[in-house]
């Protein structure tokens, strides 16, 4: 069955950088595409940054552009995204997910980020 393990999440500071990976098994990696989303309490879900399935194409999300960036392994079927000058308002909860976009497909479980001094 379709597994998504993230890990990488913690807590940082303010400016800070993290990186998030997401492990994938369970199905043909290299021919999704895959996308990170994120959950905030009292917050919408949001769609954070996704990549297709060759990893030539990216999109971000307004809030995020110029800080992350997002990019995969197919041949070791992992998906990352690299977050750098980090803000208190990306506190959440960072999950991968297969296709692109915010909704559908398979979910991992979820790694959190907090930003805080």
């Amino acid at each position: 069955q379709v597994q998504l393990v993230e890990s990488g999440g913690g807590l940082v500071q303010p400016g800070g950088s993290l990186r998030l990976s997401c492990a994938a098994s369970g199905f043909n990696f290299g021919t999704f595409a895959m996308s990170w989303v994120r959950q905030a309490p009292g917050k919408e879900r949001e769609l954070v940054a996704a990549i297709s399935a060759a990893g030539d194409h990216t999109t971000y999300a307004d809030s995020v552009k110029g800080r992350f960036t997002i990019s995969r392994d197919n041949a070791g079927n992992t998906l990352q995204l690299q977050m750098k000058s980090l803000k208190p308002e990306d506190t959440a909860d960072y999950v991968c997910k297969t296709f692109w976009g915010p909704t559908g497909g398979s979910w991992g479980q979820g790694t959190q980020v907090t930003v805080s001094s």
